[in-house]
């Protein structure tokens, strides 16, 4: 009798072992931020209204139509007069860019990123076990990746992606590609470099849909630290919770709404269709059908699903009232309450009607935009790494506390939606990041106004003629 006690003892123990030793391995599966650093170009590279007008003014291709569409672009972009362009723009070669241009703007932009981060977290180059770039639009032989890895000397064990044409979603793309990995391989350190060169994709034709580009792009790039150490945790920053990639390549219009081509004279830009808030749309719709669930309490979404049977209940019986006709790419209110599960709302800062859009479908308050209006006023769209930006920004105002969790929302060309959320797992509303980039001007956003003076200057283009209209001396 005591033997059997002792073997069902010794198989009880060992059952206990193995179900301690499954939860304890999931927990070197999670995913955290340990740190990050969005860059800030210098100031000799700042667009001023002044100079917007004299890159404008360079364009030969352009007329008065063009002049006019240009200035309402600009004024409704919601983008102020500190945001930063390729040095290429400053020297006037913006129609004849190299190869070297666009190495030189990724240069600029790892150097001090990357140095700052590592610095700051006393981490050396070879302590990196993973390194992903994501930079859309720059494909360089060698590549990026490898042009970091040498500038830093990193091991020849390194586990490297370098990402190209994946657009503004990418950063998430490149989150997603390190979670993974940790969910094989434990005790690692990654390091993500998300950027966008625009040196050698500015557009100086007269393609509206291709020239709207250069009004909203602007440059920029952010570092990011992420790792499943044990030792790591208590110094991490967020702690990823879910992610939910949407991809709609398959539909032809949703695909070539968003694309890279040649004009009719052959000049390469960014063609940006009239189409793309439908595409956006749906991405995000879908997006959001898949995440919800996941990140919001049961209690809301039993409300939510009793609001829709009633709400069904009643078109049966007055079929008049559910046949609206909905213009395609409207915002349509979501009709759930996000809030219930999510205290900050990290959205791409692709333009002001982006962030108006999303604010609309998840009805979310002014509060709620601000950080994502205040990052384009002051950094513009930085393609992939305004996300970063714009959760600088939340942090530079001392708004996340332990527990909290962050929304991160970003669209892309293919047509992509991705989205996460983050968990803040320590108290980031005392001290703060010493190399956040807001610090030098938090104090000053919001701003009472964040209307442009481009119309001020400008806004006599308004009332000329295509048949008399000349360019005055002192447009300048």
């Amino acid at each position: 009798m005591d033997i059997i006690l002792l073997l069902f003892s010794l198989l009880l123990s060992y059952l206990f072992f193995k179900i301690w030793k499954l939860i304890d391995s999931k927990k070197d599966k999670d995913c955290y931020i340990l740190d990050y650093q969005c860059h800030k170009p210098s100031d000799d590279r700042m667009v001023s209204t002044q100079f917007s007008g004299e890159i404008i003014h360079r364009n030969k291709n352009l007329g008065l139509n063009e002049y006019k569409f240009l200035l309402k672009a600009i004024v409704s972009s919601g983008i102020g007069e500190q945001t930063y362009a390729p040095r290429l723009v400053f020297e006037g070669r913006e129609e004849r860019p190299s190869l070297q241009d666009g190495i030189s703007e990724m240069e600029d932009f790892y150097v001090d990123s990357i140095g700052k981060l590592l610095e700051r977290q006393q981490i050396t180059p070879k302590e990196v076990d993973i390194l992903v770039v994501n930079v859309s639009m720059l494909s360089t032989m060698p590549s990026l990746a490898s042009r970091i890895i040498n500038h830093y000397k990193m091991r020849e064990d390194v586990k490297v992606f370098n990402l190209t044409g994946m657009g503004c979603s990418a950063s998430l793309i490149s989150v997603d590609i390190v979670k993974n990995i940790f969910k094989s391989y434990a005790n690692k350190l990654a390091l993500i470099a998300t950027s966008e060169s625009l040196g050698p994709n500015w557009y100086s034709g007269n393609n509206r849909s291709m020239i709207l580009a250069n009004c909203l792009f602007r440059s920029g790039g952010c570092a990011i630290l992420l790792t499943n150490k044990r030792s790591l945790r208590k110094k991490a920053m967020f702690k990823l919770k879910c992610m939910v990639r949407t991809h709609h390549g398959a539909r032809e219009e949703s695909y070539n709404c968003c694309i890279q081509s040649e004009d009719e004279q052959g000049r390469v830009g960014f063609y940006l269709g009239k189409n793309l808030p439908k595409a956006a749309t749906r991405a995000f719709v879908d997006n959001l059908k898949v995440i919800t669930p996941k990140i919001l309490p049961v209690t809301e979404l039993l409300r939510f699903m009793l609001k829709l049977l009633i709400k069904k209940v009643k078109m049966r019986q007055n079929p008049s009232k559910g046949s609206m006709n909905i213009p395609p790419g409207t915002p349509i209110k979501a009709g759930i309450n996000f809030k219930t599960g999510i205290e900050h709302f990290c959205i791409h800062t692709g333009g002001k009607a982006v962030i108006d859009g999303i604010g609309h479908s998840l009805d979310l308050t002014e509060y709620d935009i601000e950080p994502a209006r205040m990052t384009l006023h002051r950094f513009g769209n930085t393609s992939a790494s305004s996300l970063w930006y714009v959760l600088a920004y939340m942090e530079a105002k001392k708004r996340l506390k332990r527990g909290d969790r962050v929304f991160m929302i970003s669209f892309g060309a293919g047509f992509k939606c991705n989205s996460c959320v983050w968990e803040v797992v320590r108290d980031l509303t005392v001290g703060g990041s010493k190399g956040n980039v807001w610090n030098h001007c938090i104090g000053d956003y919001p701003p009472k106004s964040i209307s442009n003076p481009y119309l001020e200057k400008f806004g006599w283009i308004q009332d000329e003629e295509v048949d008399t209209f000349k360019i005055p001396d002192e447009f300048m």
